[in-house]
This record gives C-alpha cells, sequence and structure tokens, in this order.
C-alpha cells in the first residue's frame, strides 16, 4: 500500500518561486568539473588548474619537498590562471601571486606534482610559486606582492621544515637545464628573503 505523500510546505514553495524569478546572470558561474577545495593555504583563494597539466601525488610521503621556486608569470594575474586552466597548456604552479593586493590564489595541491620547473626532479620536490608581472617591469613587484608572497613562502617552508634561505628558495632560472630568466635581475632577493624570515 503506497503512502500518502506529504504536500511541500508554503515556506518551502516560495522559496522555490523566488529562486526561480533570479535571472541567472545572477548567479555564481560553476566552472565545468570543479569542486570545493580545501586549500593548503588559508589566505589563498582555489582556483583548481586543468587535471591535465599537473601530475596527482601524494607528496610529502611520494616525494620529499625541499625547495620553493619563485616564478614570474609573463602574463597577466587573470591570463596565467586562464593558462593553467587550459587542459592543453600542460603548465601549472602550485600558487599564483597578484601584483595589486598580493592575492594568492592556489590552483594545484602542495601534494601534487605541478608542472612549474621545466625539470621532473626539481618538480617533484618543490613548490612552485608564479608571480603576476614581467621581468623587466619591476613596478609589478608591488610591496603588497613581496609581503604576501613572503607570509606563503614562510607558511610553505614552516610546514615542510625547509631552511628560510637563498639555497632552497630559489629562482627559476637556478632550476638545472632551464632556458627561463624568472624572476629576473628586478627581483629584489635580500628583501624577500629578510621578509619571508620575519614572517
Amino acid at each position: 500500500m503506497e503512502r500518502a505523500r506529504s504536500l511541500p510546505s508554503r515556506r518551502h514553495l516560495l522559496k522555490g518561486a523566488a529562486l526561480a524569478a533570479v535571472p541567472y546572470a545572477l548567479l555564481p558561474a560553476a566552472q565545468a568539473g570543479a569542486r570545493p577545495q580545501a586549500v593548503d593555504y588559508p589566505e589563498a583563494e582555489w582556483q583548481p588548474a586543468s587535471n591535465s597539466n599537473f601530475s596527482v601525488s601524494s607528496r610529502p610521503m611520494s616525494y620529499s619537498v625541499d625547495r620553493v621556486v619563485i616564478h614570474v608569470t609573463q602574463e597577466t594575474y587573470a591570463s596565467t590562471l586562464a593558462i593553467f586552466q587550459n587542459p592543453k597548456k600542460e603548465v601549472s604552479a602550485h600558487y599564483v601571486v597578484r601584483s595589486a593586493d598580493g592575492h594568492v590564489a592556489q590552483c594545484v595541491l602542495e601534494s601534487d606534482v605541478a608542472w612549474h620547473a621545466g625539470n621532473w626532479d626539481y618538480n617533484t620536490r618543490s613548490i612552485g610559486i608564479e608571480h603576476e608581472g614581467w621581468v623587466t617591469k619591476p613596478a609589478y613587484f608591488t610591496n603588497a606582492l613581496y609581503k604576501k608572497s613572503a607570509r606563503l613562502t614562510a607558511a610553505i617552508c614552516d610546514r615542510y621544515r625547509i631552511p628560510k634561505d637563498r639555497a632552497h628558495i630559489i629562482g627559476h632560472y637556478e632550476v638545472p637545464g632551464t632556458d627561463h630568466t624568472d624572476p629576473g635581475p628586478n627581483w629584489d632577493w635580500v628583501r624577500y628573503i629578510r621578509l619571508v624570515n620575519l614572517a
């Protein structure tokens, strides 16, 4: 024998009607295949890279993490996120720091291997941080960018017990076999390492 179905409450009907009346343009856009993700760095916003642009792993169990690689995007912040989300690009970094305000986006979990260094060994053992800007335009290296990036790097170093020095916080140009020059001669390493150690 079939149970009598309860009718929806008036309140339930009104909520549904109100939602139906909201124009779709006002609702937040969802990325195809995107899922909410807990970030590794609490101040970061989750902006996931395409699954085609990194290797799923279980670091630090699968690979030890012993350095941070500093990059400069040679693109805008928005363009960098779009590149990482394009499955045909085969590139990503764990984090991107915006120039104007130092806002941090996380694109790859730290447990996974981002494809940022151009050297598999260095990819497996490092966290990659991209910074919005161009190596020839030092105006992009704002106080906010330095400060927020240094706090991020300090947190990573603390988490993996990485020494906060130039032997373990390196530029992309220092990765063996690379043809990159970032972060370039306008990046203030003395200031940056000092900020990392003060964070």
